[in-house]
């Protein structure tokens, strides 16, 4: 039986959750309508126990009251004492000169932090702009060695033929000193005499030079004497 009229509520409930969804949501537009929506939300259920909170407790005030302190002036000063305005002047004051220096540090923590960015970004920069550098040398001396080793072979090409040539000639030399070399002994000792005999022949044409050349200055200074007698 229980079975059954749990079959037979299930639908009772899911039309009256099909009507709860069809009926539009209330728009509260003031105290109102909130305070009758708080009713009908507590009508629904009545089994539903209330909770009632307790009323607050009432302050007592007599025993915050501040104790007079008359040689220290601080917190514990009343409204009606001569020196709370005093007091109130100074703890401001305080609070100012604390949130300037908070200020001030913060702003300088930013700074340097700002200074440090910089740096570092100028250092980066510096060792990007290295790099670029070093590799642009290296590509520059890439260049000058193929440029170098291009010019070799043909600097090596033209030594190589200088050489050759030298050997050749040298090679002919040496092909034409063994055909000198058997000469007779009486043609060596008749070259040195012909040597000799022009030498002598050269000497004497040298005195006979020398022997007229004193014989026309002798004769010339003769002529001027007479000349002059």
């Amino acid at each position: 039986m229980s079975l059954i009229k749990n079959l037979v509520k299930e639908p009772e409930k899911k039309d009256n959750e099909n009507d709860e969804e069809k009926k539009p949501r209330a728009i509260i537009k003031s105290a109102i309508d909130l305070q009758r929506l708080k009713l009908e939300k507590l009508m629904k259920n009545p089994d539903k126990p209330v909770v009632i909170p307790d009323q607050r407790k009432e302050k007592d005030y007599m025993q915050s009251v501040p104790s007079f302190v008359r040689n220290v002036m601080g917190s514990s000063a009343g409204a009606g004492s001569g020196e709370f305005h005093v007091y109130r002047h100074l703890r401001r004051k305080e609070y100012a000169r604390q949130k300037m220096i908070q200020h001030k540090s913060v702003q300088e923590q930013l700074d340097d932090e700002y200074q440090q960015k910089i740096e570092e970004n100028r250092r980066l920069a510096e060792e990007k702009t290295a790099k670029k550098r070093a590799k642009r040398l290296k590509k520059k001396q890439k260049a000058k060695k193929s440029r170098q080793q291009k010019s070799l072979p043909d600097s090596a090409k033209a030594t190589e033929d200088d050489s050759s040539s030298d050997s050749n000639d040298d090679n002919e030399d040496n092909d034409q000193l063994p055909e000198a070399k058997p000469q007779s002994c009486s043609k060596v000792i008749s070259s040195d005499i012909l040597e000799n005999k022009e030498l002598k022949n050269s000497n004497n044409t040298n005195d006979e030079q020398e022997h007229t050349s004193a014989k026309d200055v002798s004769s010339e200074k003769s002529k001027e004497e007479s000349s002059e007698t």
